[in-house]
């Protein structure tokens, strides 16, 4: 064999194994970056079941809240209604500020 041919199939081995070497990369690189997705997806899950605990938690505390209102209303109510030396008018507007301002 020339040395020419020797040189051309070195040089072709070389080439060959670089491109190995850069698909092999790649591939590593795309994996790192598939774990990466997955543990990002994970934790967006995971943040997703929190707000939606903090969401429900939130709309039981209003309902809870609305309850006590209403309660207090017809407390107020109750007491309008027993007291006879009370003006309805006046009681009132004070009964609604009173819950207004809790």
């Amino acid at each position: 064999m020339s040395t020419t041919w020797i040189i051309v199939i070195v040089v072709a081995a070389v080439v060959l194994l670089a491109l190995v070497f850069a698909v092999v990369g790649r591939q590593r690189r795309l994996e790192k970056r598939r774990e990466e997705a997955a543990g990002l997806r994970e934790q967006a899950q995971t943040r997703a079941r929190s707000a939606k605990q903090a969401e429900l938690a939130a709309e039981e505390q209003a309902e809870r809240a609305k309850r006590e209102r209403q309660a207090a209303e017809e407390h107020a109510a109750r007491a309008r209604d027993v007291d006879p030396d009370v003006d309805d008018d006046t009681d009132r507007e004070g009964d609604r500020q009173d819950i207004a301002a809790r």
